[in-house]
């Protein structure tokens, strides 16, 4: 019995629940985070996509046994591997989705309409999207924005229009990093036929992908820069201000203190992209953000610097 919830747990794949994180974005940065209604009701959201994002994994799963087992990794999965039968697997994919229908519905109708919208991207890209080419790297970029809609859409705040446009590149840099991996990955792979796992990766090359993963790289951080230099400066606490005299205290506010963040964000650009063309790490991008030191550290001090800018700083 524990054997068998594990590996439904494991077919779920918890690890991918990180990229759920987004639905985050809208009350992070619009400095509500420690309002805990708003909290409460991201949080419920968060836990939402997951359980809609585990039955799109169950759904995926399914219908791509045969060719699931024909790749490197992908046949260990329970479900390709003949751990969980399909009738149990059937069974649990209808759990998943009455409760992640359930708990949207908890929010309001909108985000309810907004999980129906994830919905039907992922079972366009299951069962059509994911076979014609461009269009499938637009869906996978397409799942994370509408996490973060989903977020702004949960609590009523908005995120800022470049930060916006950041949530795009980032989203594209990562769904074509993705491709990338996978297409090097099933092309080193003795025995591996990429269209037999994929039927678009023979339609790309390693150089239109390089092309495309260095131009959403710099738009990511580009977009970002824009963001940290546009959008106003946060309102200093009043136990900043008694610290200073008039003149200080105006150049203080006027700040743009965001931009210290800037520097971080580049390098963990060039550091995703490293382990992208060194280590072909890029096909799992939770992986990759659980287990890289670097990138770890790297987001960690990102995050402590807005976090500190927006809410300790700021008010």
């Amino acid at each position: 019995m524990a054997k068998t919830f594990y590996y439904l747990l494991k077919e779920a794949r918890p690890r991918q629940w990180i990229k759920n994180a987004v639905v985050f974005t809208a009350v992070f940065f619009s400095g509500q985070l420690l309002n805990f209604p708003l909290l409460q009701t991201t949080i419920i959201a968060y836990i939402s996509f997951c359980l809609v994002s585990s039955s799109i994994y169950y759904i995926n799963d399914l219908t791509d046994i045969e060719k699931d087992r024909l790749h490197p990794f992908k046949r260990n999965r329970p479900i390709a591997a003949g751990k969980i039968s399909k009738n149990l697997a059937l069974a649990t994919l209808i759990v998943l989705i009455a409760g992640g229908v359930l708990t949207a519905s908890l929010i309001s109708l909108p985000f309810l309409m907004v999980i129906a919208a994830y919905y039907a991207l992922h079972l366009s890209y299951s069962f059509v999207l994911k076979n014609i080419m461009l269009l499938d790297i637009l869906a996978i970029a397409a799942g994370f924005i509408i996490r973060v809609f989903g977020g702004e859409v949960a609590t009523g705040y908005h995120i800022n229009f470049w930060l916006f446009l950041t949530v795009i590149s980032v989203s594209l840099f990562l769904a074509i990093g993705k491709r990338r991996s996978e297409l090097t990955l099933m092309s080193g792979w003795e025995g591996g036929i990429p269209a037999r796992t994929r039927a678009t990766l023979s339609r790309y090359s390693e150089r239109m992908l390089d092309v495309y993963l260095s131009m959403f790289a710099n738009s990511a951080w580009l977009t970002y820069a824009l963001y940290t230099f546009l959008a106003p400066p946060p309102i200093l606490r009043k136990s900043f201000q008694v610290l200073l005299d008039d003149s200080n205290l105006y150049l203080f506010q006027e700040r743009k203190w965001m931009v210290v963040t800037i520097p971080f964000v580049i390098f963990g650009i060039m550091r995703y992209l490293q382990l992208i063309y060194e280590k072909n790490e890029g096909e799992s991008p939770e992986k990759v953000l659980l287990s890289d030191r670097p990138l770890i550290i790297t987001a960690i001090i990102t995050g402590s610097l807005v976090f500190g800018i927006i809410y300790i700083i700021g008010k």
